[in-house]
């Protein structure tokens, strides 16, 4: 019996770059609800950001994000992943290296940027709307980091393959998007984070569905009893994944309908 549902925001329940999600999605997550199944967000973004999105019910879902670095149900972190600091130093020096992408540290408290380009500044304050600071350099931030991502709207060809190879071994390096390379703590994945939500609820894996379309999901959809792949996904999720669909809102319309039957 279904008793949780996990899904991927980007690309997976929000298509085409929306960045709201549907009134119709809000209205599906608290039906089922009623009828005893969870919701858990799961996605590369903050939890702040996550929780602007799902506003009306922000209190009523739980979230697993930073691509898995933070887990956290009513209010209490489950589990965090935590990049070392001599490595994550390593990671900011890379990114500048490399210099055809942007950077951005998040950190428990919010985000932090210390990039000059205009367009790199406007999609993260007014298209996907960070908690974020502007600071003159990332390493002179001394909280802890959960999460370094490289932002590139030339996209990830060429960056993933260069930061995969450099950091091999050492630290868990991801596309997450059409736009970014996410740099998270070994161990650290929404599998993981799932699994421990899982445990914490006393839920089994069996009981889980599971929604993605990027290889920062493939932890996720494998642990999942069924897991459904966008059908615009990466080349290869689908492999991971039990269904593929167009639309995690039809899913959910079918089994809000059939529950209870």
């Amino acid at each position: 019996m279904i008793q949780l549902i996990a899904s991927d925001l980007d690309g997976t329940i929000l298509q085409n770059d929306a960045q709201a999600v549907s009134p119709r999605m809000i209205e599906l997550i608290m039906e089922l609800k009623q009828k005893g199944i969870r919701f858990v967000a799961a996605s590369g973004r903050q939890y702040s950001n996550l929780r602007r999105l799902f506003e009306p019910i922000k209190d009523e879902i739980s979230y697993i994000a930073e691509n898995g670095s933070l887990c956290i149900h009513k209010g209490q972190v489950l589990s965090r992943g935590i990049i070392e600091r001599e490595l994550g130093l390593e990671i900011l020096d890379s990114v500048k290296e490399y210099g055809k992408c942007d950077c951005f540290l998040s950190c428990e408290s919010g985000g932090y940027m210390d990039s000059g380009n205009p367009e790199f500044i406007r999609h993260m304050t007014e298209v996907v709307k960070f908690d974020i600071r502007q600071v003159d350099s990332l390493k002179d931030i001394h909280e802890p980091f959960l999460k370094i991502a490289a932002c590139s709207f030339s996209g990830t060809r060429d960056m993933a393959p260069f930061f995969k190879e450099r950091f091999r071994g050492r630290i868990n390096v991801v596309t997450s998007g059409n736009l970014w390379v996410d740099f998270i703590a070994p161990g650290a994945n929404k599998g993981t984070a799932l699994s421990n939500l899982l445990a914490h609820l006393d839920i089994q894996a069996k009981d889980c569905i599971a929604f993605g379309d990027q290889y920062n999901d493939v932890e996720m959809l494998q642990l999942a009893g069924a897991s459904y792949a966008m059908s615009n996904a990466a080349p290869g999720i689908a492999y991971y994944s039990t269904y593929v669909t167009d639309s995690v809102e039809e899913v959910l319309e079918d089994l809000a309908a059939s529950v209870g039957k």
